[in-house]
């Protein structure tokens, strides 16, 4: 399945307010899930199995390191729980990183939120406006949209993947 994302990660400062405001716009809470990321070393983009209760997925996607609000293109195959498919990667293509994590998963119509709390790097919020109908504008503006109402500043815009923020907390290149 192949998607398009207009996308933003910011550092968790008031999760109170976070969480009010997903209260006040009836956000439907999908639950907790705890989520193992294991990415792969590819030549381009970025190639990760999730393991988790909720989600458990093989996804490779493209976007730009860029510290606000950016497109992301998504390419996803759901797999059952308890596969092998991390095994045969991390043997054919090697690990690049692991990314350990909390995740609480909210929709608002086709926006996801998920509250972060990522092993080694803190709190995050991050908003996925999603479009399968490639409806550009309408996504951009929404992400737009939960900055304001989450009271994000440009500043607390985290321009990397948890995975790149990982190698860089361990001195390596992303």
């Amino acid at each position: 399945m192949k998607h398009l994302n207009f996308e933003f990660k910011a550092r968790l400062h008031d999760e109170s307010h976070v969480r009010s405001t997903l209260k006040r716009l009836r956000a439907r809470f999908l639950g907790t899930d705890h989520q193992i990321d294991t990415y792969f070393r590819v030549p381009s983009g970025h190639l990760k199995v999730r393991e988790g209760r909720i989600e458990n997925a093989l996804i490779f996607y493209k976007r730009s390191n860029a510290a606000r609000a950016r497109r992301s293109i998504i390419e996803m195959m759901l797999l059952p729980r308890r596969n092998s498919l991390r095994s045969i990667l991390s043997h054919t293509l090697g690990v690049l990183a692991v990314v350990d994590k909390r995740r609480e998963i909210y929709f608002v119509g086709n926006v996801k939120v998920h509250l972060d709390r990522v092993r080694g790097l803190g709190k995050f919020v991050e908003v996925e406006a999603i479009t399968r109908s490639g409806d550009f504008r309408k996504v951009r503006a929404q992400a737009r949209k939960f900055q304001k109402l989450f009271a994000i500043s440009s500043a607390d815009i985290v321009p990397l993947s948890y995975s790149d923020m990982i190698l860089q907390k361990r001195g390596a290149r992303a």
